[in-house]
């Protein structure tokens, strides 16, 4: 008989809402109202479209006065002035129709696109409004110039307002920079906008790096934190030579370490023991991660996918995600790669003195229903905030029940726009109802918000190997 806990706020159902249905049904219906704006962002379609045409008629009357030989210096000057101010305010109305569009009123589907803009992927009503001021200080420094080009048939007084009029967009546009700081700057830092008084224990002091533990059971108020200082990520953690010495030492003891590990992990606690002599640098935080085995982004065969996106890896190799929090979700069938990338995200991570933990989905959920059980689910959650990477491996093989979709949902709602997960799974996010049932669509709301989705097709690496061998 299992016994049933009384419900704490950090227990609560995520997905069934606590307010009365009357509630709840105003709460949708005003949001709702938000597709009242969709024609406003189209009309700006239109606006663009008359942009268009007043761009080509520019053009094409510079053209025949060029040809026809009555075009001066000066004019030739302010007319491509004028087609450089049309192009600028195009894009000022592309950047509030496509990120004004997925901020206010619903999200675009660009995941995977080619030409999805490196700006959309962390749009926010704060960066929006930074990017538009400062296309307008753009936009006026043109007009501004139009006028000292042309300053013989410009007044005095208009060159005068003209030019307090664009000191006073600069104005604006640092001061609102200057106000969107700390909120940007809260973006792009590991959990350094998250409230200690949210946390149920008190707030933990300065970083430090990570010092090596005793060989106790995990308790989560002990949990070390690592201090995110920027270093140098090398191509791979160890030389060849030194590699051949530890991955000999890792056959000898990988089964031992793993069934050690998932006991461990699967009582909760971040502080994990380095079994190995092997000290507290790139080694000790690879040993504490809990990999299966050590797979490097290098070693990884680009050639086998037949869909695959090699510009994503480089960019996920900078590790700039674990930085801004961000998410990686690898999706493809099973033996395309998607653990091998994990992995390699991982341990280059731990080249970068990031803290890492790795689990499969299963694990993971066997570590979060004991917390739940023991009523230390928040004290876990917030324990996991010293990891800046967590993987989650292997989503999707097993559907859970709904105890354990909540589950899963707390852990991405709590490190949401805090901390960085790697997911892998052979289902794409539109199918995760198939695994967690009801408590998908919030679950993906929040996962893929700021998410690179990396698609792999292609057979199988481990059959293709085998039936070579064979």
């Amino acid at each position: 008989m299992r016994t049933v806990h009384p419900p704490t706020p950090a227990d609560a159902d995520p997905v069934t809402p606590s307010v009365s249905p009357q509630g709840t049904t105003l709460g949708y219906a005003l949001f709702a109202t938000r597709w009242l704006q969709a024609p406003l962002y189209f009309g700006l379609v239109a606006a663009q479209g008359v942009y268009v045409y007043k761009f080509f008629n520019e053009l094409w009357t510079l053209i025949v006065r060029c040809v026809s030989g009555s075009a001066t210096e000066t004019y030739v000057m302010l007319a491509v002035l004028k087609l450089v101010d049309v192009v600028m305010i195009a894009n000022l109305l592309i950047m509030t129709i496509v990120g004004g569009y997925e901020t206010f009123v619903s999200r675009i589907g660009l995941q995977g696109h080619r030409d999805q803009p490196e700006w959309l992927s962390h749009v926010n009503s704060n960066v929006l409004k930074v990017k538009l001021a400062t296309a307008i200080v753009g936009i006026s420094s043109v007009h501004l110039l139009q006028m000292f080009v042309d300053v013989h048939h410009t007044s005095h007084h208009a060159l005068l307002w003209g030019t307090v009029i664009h000191m006073a967009f600069i104005a604006s546009a640092v001061l609102l920079a200057y106000m969107s700081g700390p909120m940007l700057r809260e973006d792009k830092g590991h959990g350094s906008h998250h409230d200690p008084s949210d946390d149920p224990k008190p707030p933990r002091g300065p970083r430090g790096p990570a010092e090596p533990t005793e060989r106790s059971e995990p308790t989560v108020a002990a949990a070390p934190v690592v201090f995110r200082a920027p270093l140098p990520i090398p191509a791979q953690a160890t030389s060849y030579e030194n590699r051949e010495r530890y991955d000999s030492r890792e056959r000898h003891d990988r089964h031992e370490t793993r069934e050690r590990h998932e006991t461990r992990f699967a009582r909760g606690g971040t502080r994990l023991v380095v079994e190995t002599g092997l000290g507290t640098g790139v080694e000790g935080r690879v040993r504490a991660a809990g990999f299966p085995a050590r797979k490097l982004l290098e070693e990884f065969d680009e050639e086998h996918p037949r869909s695959f996106d090699r510009r994503v890896l480089t960019r996920l190799g900078t590790l700039d995600f674990v930085d801004t929090g961000r998410n990686v979700v690898f999706v493809g069938a099973p033996g395309t790669g998607k653990t091998h990338l994990a992995i390699g995200l991982g341990v280059r991570a731990c080249q970068a003195g990031h803290r890492v933990l790795f689990a499969t989905a299963t694990e993971w959920a066997a570590r979060l229903a004991a917390a739940r059980a023991e009523g230390r689910l928040a004290q876990e959650l917030s324990a996991l905030d010293a990891c800046p990477l967590l993987i989650v491996d292997e989503v999707g093989y097993l559907p859970f029940d709904t105890d354990t979709a909540r589950l899963f949902f707390q852990l991405i709602a709590h490190r949401y726009e805090r901390a960085s997960l790697v997911v892998t799974s052979d289902r794409p996010l539109g199918r995760w109802e198939e695994i967690f049932g009801g408590a998908a669509a919030a679950m993906v709301d929040r996962l893929a918000h700021h998410a690179e989705i990396v698609l792999l097709e292609g057979d199988s690496y481990r059959l293709r190997r085998a039936t070579s061998a064979g």
